[in-house]
């Protein structure tokens, strides 16, 4: 069953705000009586916050849509089914364990203001903003430094193509040579960056055109809720998921160019500059988990800036070694000052001796050095019929269809204990939270 026709039903209840959507600005704007307006939303200068602030604040109704019921439906029988068809999804709030990875972008272009609001609508309590600098050194929510060739139209903008690490290159039919490119955000301007429209992470490698290489997009993901893809600056990504109800966890994302960057803005300059993003908006240190894949970023907060660095998140995908899920290495990690570890969902999960999910030794030893721990990503990998790939490679014999996704996220919230998940469609997440009483 095609999974398009299920975002319709979200797509169709964000009617008003969506008339709205099609242009983003590089900075916020203001209404007549000074109060801050939603990038994009700039036609509702004139209207009071409440006329826009109802389609996303933590009171506005959660709508989560079809897709949780048929992964119910799709589920082996059992207690957990039971327990799930007998929910009652009405009244569902946002939920804190609920993540919306990149947004929601199982349909939505990721890291856009679309999927965002998607997220948030979805009753996601927490959105990411994945952090990358310009060539100006400003931060804007992309997942890679060097992604822009495949999750925007650049390739297709000849004026800011020319400035790519690698132009686009067709490819060669007759040789086989597949067609290259490669564009960075340190490539170009913040300005320039803002021309730009997002798209579904997806590129042709056999394309001959520009035009046919931002094609590609997976069977299961779909191009319909992609004609709109506004890009933000992080500092907008703020003030956007402050006027939706939700909560932050920025990803300071490794960069792809020797640091210091041109010789004077150093990987702490940049580790710094998310930070300080949160310190002039005004926002809680409570309400913002920084993530990094490096320790050493992980570090730097706890220790330049403590209030933010005990929700610091040290993403972890790592092979599993017996001295990095030793309880040594944890306690090692909890004396350092971290609270909290997210690693890939597999490195929690295996199965024992009658082939059923348990808890990993690495989740074990976690848990009992008193690390809170953060799984990622669900609903990333396609249909599960064939066990789901790399995110589910250590249970991938107990996993043979859609609805195993609940039961992956059941063994890592009441076994595991994870404080939260992220995922591509949050609905799931959130549906998931309401019932069992997670988060």
């Amino acid at each position: 069953m095609k999974l398009r026709t299920f975002a319709s039903i979200l797509v169709c209840s964000l009617t008003l705000m969506s008339a709205f959507l099609s242009s983003a600005h590089a900075s916020p704007g203001k209404g007549s009586d000074g109060h801050w307006v939603p990038p994009g939303l700039e036609e509702w200068k004139d209207s009071p916050p409440h006329a826009w602030r109802g389609h996303g604040s933590r009171k506005a109704a959660v709508q989560i849509g079809p897709r949780p019921f048929w992964l119910v439906a799709d589920m082996d029988e059992g207690p957990l089914k039971e327990r799930l068809q007998s929910c009652n999804a009405r009244h569902l709030k946002r939920s804190e364990f609920s993540i919306g990875h990149r947004g929601a972008p199982m349909q939505f272009p990721e890291h856009t203001l679309e999927s965002y609001v998607a997220a948030a609508r979805m009753g996601a309590g927490i959105v990411e903003c994945d952090v990358a600098f310009t060539k100006d050194r400003e931060l804007v929510c992309r997942h890679a430094q060097n992604d822009l060739h495949t999750t925007t139209n650049i390739v297709a903008i000849p004026e800011l193509n020319a400035k790519c690490t690698q132009p686009f290159v067709p490819a060669d039919p007759a040789t086989g040579t597949p067609a290259q490119a490669e564009c960075r955000t340190r490539d170009i301007t913040l300005a320039e960056f803002k021309t730009l429209k997002g798209k579904m992470d997806a590129f042709n490698p056999m394309a001959t055109t520009p035009e046919d290489y931002l094609a590609g997009t997976a069977d299961w993901r779909t191009d319909l809720y992609a004609s709109r893809g506004t890009l933000l600056t992080h500092r907008e990504s703020i003030e956007l998921f402050r006027a939706l109800g939700v909560k932050f966890t920025p990803e300071l994302k490794s960069p792809v160019v020797d640091m210091p960057f041109e010789g004077d803005y150093s990987q702490q300059d940049y580790a710094r500059q998310m930070i300080q993003d949160y310190i002039d908006a005004g926002v809680n240190p409570r309400d913002v988990w920084p993530q990094s894949f490096s320790l050493d970023d992980v570090l730097f907060w706890v220790n330049e800036t403590p209030r933010f660095g005990r929700q610091a998140v040290f993403l972890d995908q790592a092979g599993i070694t017996p001295e990095n899920s030793s309880l040594a290495y944890m306690e090692s990690l909890k004396a350092r000052g971290v609270n909290i570890l997210a690693p890939a969902l597999w490195k929690m999960l295996t199965l024992d001796s009658y082939g059923e999910m348990v808890p990993s030794e690495y989740a074990e030893n976690a848990r009992t050095a008193g690390l809170d721990m953060i799984a990622w990503t669900v609903e990333r990998s396609g249909p599960l019929a064939n066990g789901g790939g790399w995110y589910y490679q250590t249970v991938t014999d107990a996993i043979n269809n859609d609805g195993d996704v609940f039961k992956v996220i059941d063994v890592l919230a009441r076994d595991v204990g994870v404080i939260g998940i992220f995922s591509d469609w949050p609905a799931t997440t959130t549906f998931y939270a309401h019932c069992m009483n997670a988060g």
